[in-house]
């Protein structure tokens, strides 16, 4: 599978409702996964990470951005840190299988789309730039928000997409490619602002400093220093070390203690090997030396299934229904997908995207599902230990009963739906992937039966009341 990462830098670090909305509306994508937010309240700032298909990066960053557009006005923002919008920049990073041509591709139809659908006026950079004055991004951004309007009025400084003049209150984004870059900040033990932009004029590559550096010097009020914030943009040819070095060179200079370093967002494991490498003195050390570096991709469900076999009653059926679901889920989804490349489909288009969003959407959910099955069961056994002689007990217990049985039920009535998705997709899939469509109904069918039994046996050991009540009810609607 070809995945992407996609690092979306937005100009809010203080409003938690704002930074969450974010948050949700990437998530909402089934295609994608979050790794990282980061908020930074000094440069008002927050740098979120996620992972996916090319059309889950995609689609999630256009609703994020959407959000961004929706709810930061630039005409009250401040921070320390340069920007030109509520969506300030946007990269894609190519990374498992995926090339930098494709990532190259996904920022031109994220910048069309935002355009388009947002009215916001939309620059391309790095390796997506189609002017050489913008593959970086620091020649966008000079003169920040403030100045924007009075730049767009020079032709040069036309967007590659969108309107000619800032939005109203989103001003402008920057949408791009490229290489996994380091963001990496030294903090100094003081306040001298002038002594921060010193040292990192002297580090930077524009001014003579390192290779692949930018930086720039921050006042942090809430940690009551001083920051030296640096973008190492090939850490491979200048790597953490020696930026660190070079800091902590010129900060003795100037008489500025290091306090402290820190690394925002992710980091690729490589980057600190380098730097392991470095003090440890380790000169024959090997990436494939740490044990991670040699669990491969598939050990995950390795994993899962050694569990599964194993003589422990968690992970059980429950969550093997659930997967099973999700299985049944991915399945309409591929044929759904197959349907949308060919044109030959192409009055069944509409009914083929219907169904796949529907069918992603159930995958997203079965994949949590898997897990939250088992910790409902976890959450029974630990309620029976409670000793007995404790009013709480059977309180707990009951309630541990109702979360053990409502998680199957749920898998149980999503499968019934997945039923119904497969029967519309039937008599308009390709023929060549019809036996899918059929695998998915036989998937569907195992993880409601299976789910039925777990909500049964769970039903079982609950007393009569409203929980019980609520759990039959839902039950009794239930018939594959």
């Amino acid at each position: 599978m070809k995945l992407y990462e996609c690092v979306p830098n937005f100009s809010e670090g203080r409003n938690e409702e704002t930074i969450n909305a974010i948050r949700e509306a990437i998530e909402s994508v089934p295609d994608v996964k979050l790794l990282d937010v980061e908020r930074d309240p000094d440069h008002n700032r927050s740098v979120f990470t996620f992972v996916g298909t090319a059309e889950g990066v995609l689609d999630a960053a256009f609703r994020a951005i959407k959000v961004a557009v929706e709810r930061i006005d630039m005409n009250k923002h401040e921070g320390a840190h340069p920007r030109i919008g509520a969506a300030d920049v946007v990269p894609f990073v190519p990374l498992f299988g995926s090339t930098m041509e494709e990532a190259v591709q996904l920022a031109h139809k994220l910048a069309k789309r935002v355009a388009e659908e947002l009215n916001l006026p939309v620059y391309l950079y790095g390796e997506a730039a189609q002017k050489p004055d913008r593959y970086d991004l620091a020649n966008i951004r000079k003169g920040q928000y403030e100045g924007l309007a009075e730049k767009m009025k020079d032709p040069n400084w036309k967007p590659d997409y969108g309107p000619d003049t800032p939005h109203p209150t989103a001003g402008a984004t920057v949408v791009g490619a490229r290489k996994i870059l380091v963001a990496y900040n030294v903090n100094l033990n003081s306040r001298d602002l002038k002594a921060a932009k010193r040292i990192a004029r002297r580090v930077r590559a524009k001014t003579g400093g390192l290779a692949f550096v930018k930086a720039l010097g921050f006042d942090l009020p809430t940690k009551d220093m001083v920051q030296v914030s640096m973008n190492l943009v090939d850490y491979e040819r200048t790597p953490i070390h020696a930026a660190y070095e070079y800091v902590k060179l010129w900060a003795d200079r100037y008489s500025q203690p290091v306090y402290e370093s820190e690394i925002v967002g992710l980091v690729p494991l490589k980057a600190l090997v380098e730097v392991a490498k470095f003090y440890l003195k380790l000169n024959d050390f090997k990436e494939d030396q740490i044990i991670e570096s040699r669990i491969y991709e598939g050990w995950t469900l390795d994993l899962y299934l050694s569990d599964l076999a194993s003589s422990e009653a968690v992970p059980g059926g429950g969550s093997a229904s659930a997967l099973s679901l999700a299985q049944a889920a991915a399945l309409l989804s591929m044929v759904a997908g197959i349907g949308l490349k060919r044109k030959k489909y192409r009055e069944n288009w509409e009914k083929f995207q219907e169904i796949r969003d529907r069918a992603k959407a159930i995958l997203k959910r079965a994949k949590d599902l898997v897990l939250e099955d088992s910790k409902a069961f976890e959450g029974v056994m630990k309620a029976y230990k409670l000793p007995k002689e404790s009013p709480e007990r059977e309180g707990e217990i009951q309630r541990a009963l109702y979360n053990a049985a409502v998680v199957p039920l749920e898998v149980a009535e999503l499968s019934l739906e997945v039923k119904g998705l497969s029967e519309e997709l039937e008599s308009i899939a390709p023929k060549s992937a019809i036996s899918d469509v059929y695998v998915s109904r036989y998937q569907a069918e195992a993880a409601f039966k299976g789910a039925v039994e777990n909500v049964k046996i769970n039903l079982e050991s609950m007393v009569d009341g409203d929980l019980k009540e609520e759990i039959r009810e839902r039950l009794g609607k239930l018939s594959w």
